[in-house]
């Protein structure tokens, strides 16, 4: 409540000195003339104040940065160059340090615009290496040979290096530039030597330049600078400063553009726009941006967007308040409830509170422009128009997965207007229906999605360039599915924003910021219009200008994030920091309300739901307990269908055991599944009686070509690959048909399935016997602590001379419409198995040698890399549960609810003794019911905490067998083949030998207790 105080305290502090500077704005109007600095320009150099520096005539123009110097420049600009000028006059290098966002890569850009200064540009990241830096190696027709990366470039052609993100990069990399930049020498991997100009000059006066060319000297050149661009640490995240780097550079702070300053630029922008409102906004924003709010941990508010919001505000007046400002600064989704009550209370001291949700206007129609093909014109609600750039695909406004629901509409209308400005990001719960509304947006506007899942250790080259080998065994880059998307005018899906890290992600800042690009091979993207521009200057066409690098941004191109709300109870978890807040327009999409959410499952079910299955959803996401709220994440809108629909098909099914398999509940900890069926009691949501379950058929059986699981049957499909149908010895019981007749439901559903459960309680087994009555094949792949995204989905050898990628299991299985076993799936990293999730929502994966798996619904677009989806294709994936004692990772906690989940346990007391007479008929029916009994006891101490080994029906088949095989040897003594790990843990032991004494098994017995050997 202190904090609470504190920030409002300082709001009304920073906005009456804020209302103070409004009101001198009024004052002053419009002229920006008054300033204490002159600039002015001629044909030789450029003036600011008593600062000159003489412009030189570039050779390659196109290295030259254009239009970003505005015609207009602010007087804080203005002096930020000036300084520039200065320390380039005295030929020290230069690092622009500030708060996130475009602001310092525009100043740099603005000055070497002014001065008519060639650049190399990179943007570092936390896998940049030495190579990326001077010199990388290269293969061409059999011949391996060095080529100068940025820095040396820039040292030997008098440009200017400009680094992005030193934050980024591993303290170990840019110390390799230290005597670059304080004696500008450098020794490279092709011999070369890189020598200061003066020092060059000096041997050039008593020795040839075919001399110093034979030493291999090469010249720096006088012009030669550096600019940096740079965070402050400890503040933001990052590697802090190594001191020997910092001590090379001349710093200067860019601070958030005055308040004045922002003020005129946006009433002259958009001269329409309500001067009160602008101030207000503009008044908001530059008060929680003050050292007071910053003590507070508030993240900065991305001041330099604020353009966009009054572009937003200009074509739309009916868009105000709270509802424009949280699509720069969405609070909700990363403050705690006293900051966000905090923010709320500031919202309203400017005039800035909740607009009325039915004021705002829905879509109405979207239809093809006249005057140009690249544009559509989407007409609201209310009568307004917007010309919005459009896909290369025919309009449609029919897409029978898109149920229209009063918040989707309202969603869908909000991505509409921002979607002609800037590029955005939806944030929103597992399983909400993101990628739908996206899917939909595109549809409407016939826009091409190009689907990219982000995860964990991707790195800046999987987002743009791939490494590859030519036929030849020639070295080149492969453009990534981004890369595709810029050229072709596509929407470029990112998934997983919450997932990846942030040193990777912002290599792609000023591509959303400024939509400008380099790439690993030296390629230069340009804005459509900034391409035009230098197109037309000096005199070349579109392929011209290829050749020598530069490439052009389709104007249509935009980008989508769609990630998760941050974790406010995980320190690892903010995603949503400074850096992020600058890049994108950000959308909330909560979970559906109930309504809604009925809505939408009877309209794709076309069978009403039992209502008490969305009074226990609703119930779950109401509660703020966190363990009510970890178990509606697992009952999200995707899961909730998947549950009706299994309900409609089999509507003698229970809903109470539909919800416990949804949520996974024999794994869950005790108090949430206490949590659980306390919720399920309150709604009056039973178990099927006993009676109904005992009744259904536990037998299966093939007569001809059908097949009979339980009381479910299919028709068997043909294959002449019986090679890898699976032939596996097992012994049917009646908890494993019930189990397999539940996987065939979901499969002839078309889900794909996922089987959790403690190591050996049969899922191999199950699965295996399961495709062999299905007479399906298979391919097989087993995951582990170093599988990658690349081997999940290729394998790559090296066949005379060159990598060539062969098919992975999941591939083959892709294309021949096999079923996949992905075995051990807990034990790969969770970012690696997320990549299914494209796989399983959209049918469409890009693969690391180019080529992209797309759905059978493909139009072909991508015909010649494409490897289409068979319709058979199906997945099964097992896991062990979540926690101690396997160590793994939580596969279905990270994305579970993409497929159809079954706990698989350990045989109920007659299923097991069931089968393990067929494994050991001769071992006496009381051994078997002993070994039974006993271990079912251990595993119920498992299950209460109480020993840490949960005990499964492997072990007894190993036991059973073994009595079968050397009936001699006892029970006692087989049965130690077993609990011998235990040997050296006492207490262990003790718990173990007091179990099996209790049924009968002596274990541990000794000379002076020979009585419980007797039967």
């Amino acid at each position: 409540m202190k904090s609470a105080i504190r920030i409002i305290m300082a709001d009304r502090r920073a906005a009456h000195r804020l209302k103070i500077l409004s009101r001198q704005a009024n004052f002053c109007g419009s002229s920006s003339a008054i300033s204490i600095i002159h600039r002015c320009k001629s044909n030789d150099s450029v003036t600011i104040g008593d600062v000159s520096v003489p412009i030189k005539s570039a050779k390659h123009v196109h290295k030259v940065p254009k239009t970003y110097l505005p015609g207009d420049v602010s007087h804080s600009i203005l002096t930020h160059l000036k300084w520039m000028m200065q320390k380039d006059l005295l030929g020290q290098d230069i690092f622009l340090i500030g708060c996130p966002g475009p602001m310092r890569r525009r100043l740099a850009l603005m000055y070497l615009e002014m001065t008519n200064r060639e650049h190399e540009y990179i943007a570092l990241s936390r896998d940049t290496t030495e190579a990326d830096l001077k010199q990388r190696r290269e293969i061409k027709d059999g011949t391996a040979f060095y080529v100068d990366q940025c820095a040396v470039r820039a040292a030997t052609q008098g440009r200017v290096l400009v680094l992005e993100g030193i934050e980024k990069a591993e303290r170990n990399v840019l110390p390799v530039l230290n005597n670059l930049l304080e004696n500008r020498e450098m020794q490279l991997e092709d011999g070369r030597f890189l020598m200061k100009a003066s020092t060059y000059d000096k041997l050039l006066a008593t020795h040839s330049v075919e001399e110093l060319q034979k030493w291999k000297i090469v010249r720096v050149s006088e012009d030669f600078r550096v600019i940096a661009l740079g965070l402050p640490i400890p503040r933001y995240t990052g590697n802090p400063l190594d001191p020997p780097l910092r001590s090379r550079f001349q710093a200067r702070d860019i601070g958030n553009t005055p308040f004045k300053e922002q003020f005129e630029v946006l009433r002259g922008t958009h001269p329409s726009l309500d001067s009160a409102l602008v101030s207000e906004l503009l008044s908001f924003a530059h008060t929680i941006t003050q050292e007071e709010a910053k003590t507070l941990g508030i993240a900065d508010f991305p001041l330099s967007n604020m353009s966009l919001l009054a572009a937003i505000m200009a074509e739309f007046p009916t868009v105000r308040g709270e509802s424009v400002v949280g699509r720069l600064y969405p609070y909700n989704l990363f403050l705690s409830d006293e900051g966000k009550k905090s923010l709320t209370s500031t919202l309203e001291k400017f005039d800035l509170g909740k607009a009325a949700l039915s004021d705002a206007p829905l879509l109405q129609s979207v239809k093809e422009s006249a005057e140009s093909s690249s544009d559509a014109i989407v007409t609201f609600t209310d009568g307004q128009t917007l010309t919005v750039s459009r896909g290369s695909k025919d309009l449609q406004s029919h897409d029978p997965h898109y149920i229209p629901t009063n918040h989707a509409e309202r969603l869908l209308a909000d991505m509409m207007t921002s979607h002609k400005f800037h590029d955005m990001c939806i944030v929103g719960p597992r399983g909400c229906g993101k990628s739908t509304v996206v899917r939909k947006l595109s549809s409407l506007l016939g826009y091409h999605v190009e689907p990219i899942l982000l995860y964990q250790d991707m790195t800046s080259r999987d987002l743009l360039q791939q490494r590859t080998t030519l036929e030849n065994g020639d070295t080149a880059w492969r453009p990534s599915p981004l890369i595709e998307a810029m050229e072709g005018g596509h929407i470029a899906v990112l998934d997983g924003l919450h997932r990846i890290n942030g040193g990777t992600f912002s290599v792609l800042a000023s591509l959303i910021q400024d939509r400008e690009l380099n790439t690993a091979d030296g390629s230069r993207y340009l804005r459509h219009d900034r391409f035009d521009e230098l197109s037309e200057t000096i005199n070349k066409t579109t392929e011209a200008m290829n050749k020598i690098g530069v490439r052009r941004i389709h104007p249509a191109f935009r980008i989508v994030g769609l990630a998760e709300p941050p974790d406010l109870n995980s320190t690892t978890g903010q995603w949503l920091n400074a850096e992020m807040l600058s890049m994108f327009l950000f959308h909330h999409m909560t979970a559906l309300p109930i309504k809604d959410e009925v809505k939408v499952i009877d309209s794709l079910t076309d069978h009403h739901v039992d209502d008490k299955l969305f009074e226990l959803s609703e119930n779950l996401r109401r509660n703020k307990d966190l363990t009510c709220q970890a178990l509606a994440n697992t009952l999200s809108t995707r899961n909730l269908l998947r549950i009706a629909k299994r309900l409609s098909q089999y509507p003698n099914e229970s809903l109470y055991t539909a919800v416990h398999n949804a949520c996974m509940s024999r794994f869950l900890p005790a108090l949430a599944k206490r949590t659980l069926e306390q919720t399920l009691e309150e709604l009056e949501i039973a178990p099927s009686p006993v009676s109904s379950e005992l009744e259904t058929s536990t037998s299966c059986s093939v007569t001809g070509n059908r097949l009979r699981i339980g009381n479910t049957e299919c028709e068997i499909q043909q294959t002449d690959n019986l090679m890898k149908v699976p032939d596996t010895l097992f012994y049917d019981n009646a908890m494993h048909i019930s189990v397999m007749e539940s996987m065939l439901k979901d499969y002839l559903s078309g889900e794909h399935l996922l089987l959790v459960g403690n190591q050996g309680v049969g899922k191999n087994k199950v699965v295996d016997r399961f495709l062999q009555l299905l007479g399906r094949p298979r391919e097989y792949i087993q995951l582990h602590r170093d599988t990658t995204v690349q081997t999940l989905t290729l394998q790559p050898t090296v066949r005379d001379g060159r990598i060539v990628y062969d098919d992975s299991p999941l591939v083959k299985a892709v294309r021949e419409g096999l079923v996949l076993v992905i075995d051990e799936a807990d034990k790969a990293p969770t970012n690696v198995t997320c990549v299914l999730k494209t796989l399983v929502e959209s049918g469409q994966m890009h693969l690391s040698d180019g080529r992209k798996i797309v759905s059978g619904e493909d139009d072909g677009s991508h015909s010649t890399q494409s490897i289409k989806m068979h319709p058979d294709f199906r997945m099964i994936v097992l896991a062990n549960r979540p926690g101690f004692p396997f160590l793994g990772n939580d596969f279905f906690q990270a994305v579970g609810d993409i497929y159809s989940c079954l706990a698989l346990d350990n045989p109920d007391i007659e299923s097991e003794v069931s089968m393990l007479r067929q494994y050991g008929q001769g071992v006496p029916e009381a051994t078997l019911r002993k070994l039974v009994l006993a271990f079912g006891e251990l595993r119920s101490l498992a299950d209460q905490g109480i020993i840490a080994y949960p005990y499964s029906t492997r072990e007894v088949v190993s036991v059973v067998k073994h009595l079968q095989l050397f009936p001699e040897d006892g029970l006692a003594t087989v049965v130690s083949n077993v609990f011998d790990f235990d040997q050296y843990n006492s207490e262990m032991k003790e718990m173990i030998v007091e179990t099996m004494r209790k049924h009968g098994i002596p274990l541990g017995a000794v000379s002076t207790n020979v009585s419980l050997a007797k039967e």
